[in-house]
């Protein structure tokens, strides 16, 4: 567009979560004229506090939160203890379990997403992007069969419509927007809501865990048990949808009736007090039917995070769904807006990967619900779906740290130099044949490293610290692409490449 009709901005990023504030920061990144509209004013409450080593330390290093975070005193998370399947006694992993993990990145934090969404989206202010919060967006525009804009509705009253060349819709689960650009399909197997709130005073895991996720299974679904500080608590029940009723009668009674027919959680809270004041003040009800879009993205826009796709919460995925999506959303239109490659190669790139991601998670939890199993053979159905050859528990801990990946050491870095050592092994062409997915029929088998992506993100993250000449990895998919070495961009490997 040109003149008069020309846009503003070339991206409009409606929400402003993890995965609206990551897509929209690494989009200014690369130099475009972003705005992000975002409905509520920060900070404010939102669910989902536990989170992956990943997201620490590939997707937030490279959007250049790291020390932002380690500001906050959040607690560290090593892993997770469960008290799940057919074993009666809690079972704990850590993600120094694998090799890769072991060292500075074997940890991630439990945050109090308050705290952690600001910092997320002050960083994309800082970084360029025009953010208004308190404006909520009632409708996308289309012109020829393309999404060009938005139209919005501020807190004020004023209502104006923008136009833009590209829309990222990151609007979290709740939104209908979506719909413009497809149809949402519910997973018939899992299909819970979630009863939650915060609690004071609970009971810790022994050190060095006292700041691991606790999840126990019950009767009627299971409970995470999140520590946000030395006394304050996320606790929430997973319950089948069948159990409806009886929270629609009465929360207190309800969370009462499931705490009880849980005794460790009952072990846990029993010195402890529910809040009842200010932001975690209450008990609150989430539906957490696991879905997907048919399609991730149309003309002109992109779904981004809970709006394509949404996973049964065991292994705190969210954030890290989000944040993902955020990143691979942004490369595709950096590509597009700089003039580079086709809609049909950017998008389906994203969806590839994204889609990828959300199987491997999904088609494990149903393992995972599988309560006749022991903690052994959970560990092996992840090396079996991860096509790993490593031992079942590193398998296990890094599928559920949302990293797994060539046989590197990545994730053991401290240091630049130590970096390079490292990488300049892992990328040698023998540790890199194999990362694919091959779709058969309705089936996934995943072959190689599935969640490669993000080893990728940390080392393009500590590279833009200290550039380097990193060699450009392998595509995941035939005829796929690859991202650029700032990790902002795809491009299209040479033929040798994408052999």
């Amino acid at each position: 567009m040109t003149g008069s009709t020309a846009p503003r901005f070339d991206v409009i990023v409606i929400g402003g979560g993890p995965g609206g504030s990551t897509a929209a920061t690494l989009m200014a990144k690369a130099g475009h004229r972003v705005l992000l509209l975002e409905r509520e004013r920060f900070p404010r409450f939102q669910i989902g506090e536990s989170l992956l080593p990943s997201t620490v330390h590939g997707v937030c290093r490279l959007l250049g939160v790291t020390d932002a975070l380690a500001e906050q005193g959040f607690p560290i998370k090593r892993g997770g203890t469960f008290r799940w399947g057919s074993n009666s006694e809690p079972w704990t992993f850590t993600f120094a379990l694998s090799r890769r993990l072991a060292g500075p990145t074997s940890t991630a934090y439990q945050v109090d997403r308050a705290r952690f969404d600001d910092i997320l989206l002050k960083n994309a202010r800082k970084h360029g992007v025009e953010v208004r919060e308190g404006h909520e967006v009632l409708a996308l525009h289309k012109a020829d069969g393309r999404v060009s804009g938005v139209h919005y509705r501020a807190d004020d009253g004023h209502e104006e419509s923008l136009s833009a060349r590209y829309v990222v819709v990151a609007s979290g689960n709740t939104g209908a927007l979506y719909k413009d650009i497809a149809e949402r399909v519910y997973s018939p197997f899992f299909q819970n809501i979630a009863l939650f709130g915060y609690y004071e005073g609970g009971k810790r895991l022994p050190s060095p865990n006292s700041g691991n996720i606790l999840c126990a299974a019950f009767q009627d679904g299971w409970f995470w048990y999140i520590p946000l500080s030395d006394t304050l608590t996320s606790v929430g029940a997973v319950v089948s949808s069948d159990r409806f009723p009886t929270v629609q009668l009465g929360r207190e009674a309800a969370m009462r009736e499931f705490i009880q027919a849980c005794p460790l959680i009952a072990e846990y809270l029993a010195d402890a007090t529910r809040v009842t004041e200010g932001m975690h003040g209450e008990l609150r009800v989430r539906k957490d039917y696991s879905y997907h879009s048919t399609a991730f993205w149309g003309q002109g826009a992109v779904l981004v995070g809970d709006a394509a796709c949404f996973v049964d919460p065991v292994f705190s995925t969210g954030v890290h769904l989000a944040t993902y999506s955020g990143v691979l959303a942004a490369r595709s239109v950096n590509t597009r807006l700089r003039g580079e490659l086709t809609d049909e190669e950017c998008f389906s790139e994203y969806e590839a990967r994204y889609r990828r991601e959300f199987n491997v998670y999904y088609q494990f939890l149903q393992t995972m619900y599988d309560l006749n199993r022991d903690e052994a053979s959970y560990f092996w159905a992840a090396r079996t779906l991860l096509g790993s050859d490593t031992p079942n528990d590193e398998a296990f801990a890094e599928l559920v740290a949302g990293v797994s990946g060539p046989d590197t050491e990545i994730f053991n870095m401290a240091t630049m130099r130590g970096f390079r050592a490292a990488f300049a092994q892992a990328t040698s062409p023998e540790s890199l044949d194999e990362g694919d997915i091959v779709l058969q029929g309705s089936g996934t088998r995943l072959l190689g490293s599935v969640l490669q992506e993000a080893t990728d993100l940390q080392m393009r993250a500590v590279a833009a610290d200290a550039p380097t000449n990193l060699p450009t990895p392998k595509p995941l998919f035939e005829k796929g692409l690859t991202p650029s070495p700032d990790g902002l961009h795809w491009t299209r490997p040479t033929t040798s490449e994408n052999a």
